[in-house]
């Protein structure tokens, strides 16, 4: 089973990425899955995690997810108020929304050395693509590149389904233009 911890702000759209990751992977991708949040009564602009799973067989665990193989932060100022990196397994894949380097982001935060940190400016490729700083399609073009949990091709019609005509045609663009990048950092 693979979990994936999704690290947001009220208003990112961390839970939509996570029912996106799912979506894809269970209705398009032939996998099990699960996707949930946990918040309480905090308002917009509060911390909010989402959660996902993809397995090959049925899930039966409904619990929070402690130990993750991905972690996704949409918003990198969370680093400074919530340790992003707890529950990192080994070899797991941390995505950052943010202009440094990994190699700046593990020395700021004294990342764990068992992670892989992929960096990536999610909030430039949204303006320029959405026309707003709303990362979540961004970071999930990035996971899926980054972990190979679920094809792009199953992404692309997570979000047909679950957006507007005109809405996901630019988070489709803006999420294949997340995958590219992480692909071609994986690939040098």
């Amino acid at each position: 089973m693979k979990e994936i911890r999704w690290h947001g702000r009220g208003g990112n759209g961390a839970f939509t990425a996570a029912k996106l990751l799912g979506l894809a992977s269970s209705v398009y991708g032939d996998k099990y899955a699960q996707a949930f949040p946990s918040f309480g009564p905090e308002r917009r602009g509060a911390p909010v995690l989402g959660f996902t799973r993809i397995s090959d067989d049925p899930i039966t665990d409904h619990s929070q997810i402690y130990e993750c193989d991905c972690v996704i932060v949409l918003d990198e100022t969370l680093c400074d108020v919530i340790d992003v990196f707890s529950g990192l397994k080994l070899d797991s894949v941390l995505i950052i929304n943010t202009t440094k380097e990994p190699e700046e982001i593990k020395k700021c935060y004294k990342a764990h050395s068992n992670a892989n940190v992929m960096t990536i400016d999610a909030t430039q490729i949204a303006l320029d693509i959405l026309g707003i700083p709303i990362v979540n399609t961004v970071l999930l073009g990035a996971a899926v590149a980054a972990t190979k949990f679920v094809s792009m091709d199953s992404v692309d019609k997570a979000i047909e389904a679950m957006m507007q005509k005109e809405l996901a045609q630019k988070n489709k663009v803006a999420a294949k233009t997340a995958y590219k990048f992480v692909r071609g950092v994986l690939n040098e």
